[in-house]
């Protein structure tokens, strides 16, 4: 599953959230995780004859709901399904036949079901003849099952459990639910989709809805005849209904062996481009009628996509085609299904003449995501919830290598550091993060896991091993894995297992060090120059967000450390691994003046902390670019981290910041913007915020005036990205020059004079609303009512609450709980007002004051999550700490405790650098 991506750290005051950047929609963990700690010997895994032992400090669960999985002694093997929803009356019924192996005698079989009804249900032995054993049916919601008892024991052998049943064609976006839509004549209508994963497949049909109890299915819709009707695998036949011609019957070839989670049905109206790619494989993308135009470029991506894959895994694709359809509302970005992949609009659609380069990357992205878990995922399954990160991790590492070979223009390794590599450094410093792989239980907890710890921190972990052992070893062993455990389900250390063997390192040993245990290192460096070499002493302690080491128990890392320097920047002079908490490296050929760098691009999952003396050597080469955008992006991502923990001084950090004058790499300048926009979020709140903004300004204005407002004809896409990042800054910051040509061409976009182009809609849309009036403000709502594209609404939704006037804000909060805000969009258009003092002010009441709607709305999922991080994370006062915490004792939010303990310590992070910095950085600021 692609999670949407937002981020909210890197969001500016009045800054709108772009639909581009990375960011997840998915909720942390539940605090109940880590209310203590416990010291643990564990055996990390062999290598050779020696068995490497550490001692750790691993996060426990003293508090866990009562879950106990399936009953095993009733196996199913095949599901025939037929479902018949009600588009009008939101309802839907259906019938199944499961064929079964009873593994031992029972008088009973437990299934998974929630929010069903079942009018009856039998059991028919292979051996019966004609006897069916009629079931007594008990729900038993508190475990989301169903027990199904039967007057006489169920003997071991094969037989049939057929049920009778009703649903509800929810709006809770999970399950079968309804989606709105709007015809090409603005007529409002409804569809019937699903998402399954991961514990709501129970919505749909009783089943065993856990991923590791796998069976394939027989899949039939009843649907009016005027709907296009979708599931996993082609066409079978279809029928018209015998007692109801406007109705048509739709059966579906077997599906493979799979999990639950997979399955899916989609009923609608639809539009769809297709083609083939070169294994003859069928890929179509289906759009909202009227604009299948705007599958074209996901289709061109789907098609590079899925050969380039088969290559890499050295496995065929194995069914015979692939859908990709575009959904009106869908919670999170999009979905794996095998075959019959959903998306969001936003994460599917590109209208060729207005669709930002953000919003190309992105779509880019979600596809090539989406397509590698038919094989890592689908294909091989996890066998339970624990290691869901395998899943997420991996999908979230290989969507790069798959852009990269697609679209190398964008560089998108780079942007990788800071998009997911960055997020992951910054969330799992927190005291309140987890472990990549924690014990899950109860279906409550498992939703909580899709999260940047599994996601972004699964995929930079991935991305240091594959770096570890290489690209030929990583293929091999990727394929043996595969090969191994294909349509069956399979553990991390299955993989470890497989990688370990193709490459001959350690390969257990070292990855157990990064997912059993939550946070990371920072490598502290000293060294000295021994004749024509450097020596190097590195020490590692783990890295808390706030500088400060819990007492109990102890953290290490097998750290894979590469070394790169002056005289060839991209190539790694030294390759060790850290397997102790200090040792000396000896780095050949460098003479005294040159620098030497810890982490060559970036790849190594840690901080690096340099003596001030070993930092001026840096200082050189990032004015004349001469060393790498990645090590000049992770570089001064390191030091504001640092600062942040109160180990070195913002204001050394400011002063480096001088030496990127030059700088003309979009990711460097998104990374450095997401963390000035941190401090200038702090600042707000002191009497000296016009300092920074003028700071800013001198600082982006020579590169938003390189660039101009108009593209080159030869420009890439990074240029246009770089453009937008320029001049949203400056706009936001209200540069006059900026904001008179900004007002200028939104007018002749307005008028319809001049159409603003894809790429500059985001800045001049900020620019206009941060520094304007009702009036424009109507004039911006007007657009949003106009618009027809989902990209563009949620562009205008995001950035509407950047508007000074604390009156229109409130409207803004009003709009984003009315109808014309989607329900998957409400909590970023809320979250758009947050970019001012004020704003959060009015943004934390409100959400107050809206809780049991919201809750009611979002319960259980993880936009709850979202709420509270948009709502609280960025305070900066100890009495707002134990204001948000209070509110939340009384406030129960299970799926977002991990987020509020998460955003507290947020506020009490704030809180101590202002206290610490602010009036230094003030005094710095003042002086430039």
């Amino acid at each position: 599953m692609s999670l949407l991506k937002v981020v909210f750290r890197f969001s500016l005051p009045n800054l709108p959230i772009s639909i581009a950047e990375p960011a997840y929609l998915k909720p942390t963990q539940s605090r109940a995780w880590f209310s203590f700690r416990a010291k643990a010997e564990v055996v990390l895994g062999t290598s050779g004859t020696n068995r490497c032992i550490r001692r750790h400090t691993y996060c426990t669960m003293p508090e866990k709901k009562e879950f106990k999985r399936l009953p095993t002694d009733v196996k199913p093997e095949n599901y025939t399904l037929r479902l018949q929803p009600d588009l009008d009356k939101f309802t839907f019924k259906g019938q199944e036949t499961i064929d079964v192996k009873v593994l031992s005698s029972t008088t009973s079989i437990t299934l998974n079901s929630e929010e069903i009804e079942i009018q009856s249900a039998c059991y028919k032995a292979a051996d019966a003849g004609d006897q069916n054993l009629k079931a007594e049916v008990k729900f038993e919601p508190e475990n989301a099952s169903v027990v199904l008892s039967f007057p006489s024991a169920l003997q071991p052998g094969s037989g049939q459990l057929c049920i009778d049943f009703t649903g509800e064609l929810n709006d809770k976006m999970k399950g079968f639910y309804r989606s709105k839509y709007s015809s090409p004549s603005g007529e409002e209508k409804y569809g019937a989709v699903t998402q399954f994963e991961a514990t709501d497949a129970r919505r749909a049909f009783p089943c065993w809805d856990e991923p590791a109890v796998k069976a394939t299915f027989d899949v039939t819709l009843v649907v009016p005849k005027n709907r296009v009707a979708l599931s996993n695998m082609p066409v079978k036949s279809e029928n018209d209904l015998p007692e109801d011609s406007t109705w048509k019957v739709v059966t579906y070839e077997r599906t493979p062996i799979m999990s639950t989670y997979l399955l899916a049905f989609v009923v609608g109206e639809y539009d769809y481009v297709e083609d083939k790619d070169s294994d003859g494989v069928l890929v179509r993308v289906y759009t909202p009628v009227g604009k299948k135009e705007q599958g074209q470029f996901a289709l061109e991506v789907a098609v590079k996509t899925l050969p380039f894959y088969n290559k890499y895994f050295q496995i065929a694709y194995p069914l015979p085609k692939i859908d990709l359809i575009a959904i009106a509302d869908f919670a999170a970005g999009a979905m794996e299904n095998w075959g019959l992949v959903t998306y969001r609009e936003t994460a599917l659609l590109i209208d060729p003449k207005n669709s930002s380069s953000k919003s190309k990357q992105w779509v880019a992205l979600v596809v090539g995501h989406e397509l590698a878990h038919q094989w890592f995922g689908n294909l091989v399954t996890m066998e339970w919830w624990t290691h869901l990160w395998l899943n997420e991790g991996f999908a979230s590492w290989i969507e790069y290598l798959c852009v990269d070979y697609c679209f190398p223009e964008f560089d998108i390794w780079t942007q990788f550091v800071n998009s997911d590599l960055g997020r992951a450094l910054e969330m799992d410093a927190l005291h309140n993060s987890h472990a990549i792989e924690i014990p899950v239980g109860h279906p409550d907890e498992v939703d909580e896991i899709f999260d940047a710890i599994s996601y972004s921190k699964g995929a930079s972990v991935i991305r240091m091993l594959h770096d570890y052992v290489g690209d030929e070893s990583f293929k091999k062993g990727m394929n043996q894995y595969l090969t191994k455990f294909k349509y069956k389900n399979a553990v991390t250390e299955d993989l470890w297992e497989s990688l370990g063997k193709a490459s001959g390192k350690p390969v257990l040993d070292v990855m157990t060090t990064w997912t059993k245990q939550m946070g990371y290192p920072v490598v502290k460096v000293s060294e000295k120059q021994d004749g024509s070499n450097r020596v190097l002493t590195l020490t590692q302690e783990k890295f808390c967000a706030d500088g400060v080491q819990k007492k109990e128990g102890s953290f290490s890392w097998m750290v894979p450390v590469s070394i790169s320097t002056a005289s060839d920047p991209k190539k790694a002079a030294v390759v060790t691994l850290l397997d102790k908490t200090s040792m000396d490296v000896t780095v050949p050929n460098v003479t005294p003046d040159q620098w030497v760098k810890v982490n060559c691009e970036s790849v190594g999952v840690y901080r690096v902390q340099y003596s001030s003396e070993t930092l001026d050597r840096f200082i050189p080469a990032i004015k004349n670019k001469t060393l790498p955008p990645r090590d000049r992006l992770g570089l001064q991502n390191d030091l504001f981290a640092l600062a942040r923990a109160g180990m070195i001084s913002t204001v050394d950090v400011l002063k480096v910041v001088g030496a990127f004058v030059n700088e003309d790499d979009y990711t460097v300048w998104s990374d450095l913007t997401g963390n000035l926009g941190q401090i200038s979020i702090l600042l707000q709140n002191t009497d000296g915020f016009e300092d920074f903004k003028t700071f800013s300004k001198k600082l982006y204005k020579p590169v938003a005036q390189s660039l101009g407002w108009d593209a080159k004809e030869s420009e890439g896409p990074l240029a246009a990205m770089l453009r937008e990042l320029a001049l949203t800054r400056l706009g936001k910051y209200g540069d006059e020059e900026t904001v008179t040509e900004a007002r200028k061409r939104f007018e002749n976009h307005v008028s319809g004079k001049v159409p603003l182009p894809a790429d500059l809609k985001g800045p001049v849309y900020l620019t206009v609303m941060v520094n304007g009036d009702e009036t424009t403000f109507n004039q911006m709502m007007k657009l949003y009512d106009e618009a027809d594209m989902q990209e563009e609404k949620v562009r205008i939704s995001r950035c509407i609450g950047s508007i000074k006037s604390d009156e229109l804000k409130k409207k803004v909060l009003d709009f984003a709980m009315s109808d014309k805000v989607r329900s998957q969009d409400t909590v970023f258009v809320i979250g758009g007002v947050t970019g001012t003092v004020q704003g959060r002010e009015l943004c934390w009441q409100f959400v107050q004051d809206k809780w049991t709607e919201l809750h009611e709305r979002y319960k259980g999922g993880f936009l709850l999550s979202r709420l509270v991080e948009v709502s609280t994370d960025n305070f900066v006062t100890e009495a707002r700490a134990k204001e948000v915490e209070k509110f939340f004792e009384t406030h129960s939010a299970p799926a977002a405790e991990r987020k509020i303990q998460q955003s507290v310590e947020n506020i009490r992070l704030n809180a101590k650098w202002m206290e610490r910095e602010s009036t230094s950085v003030l005094k710095f600021l003042r002086s430039q």
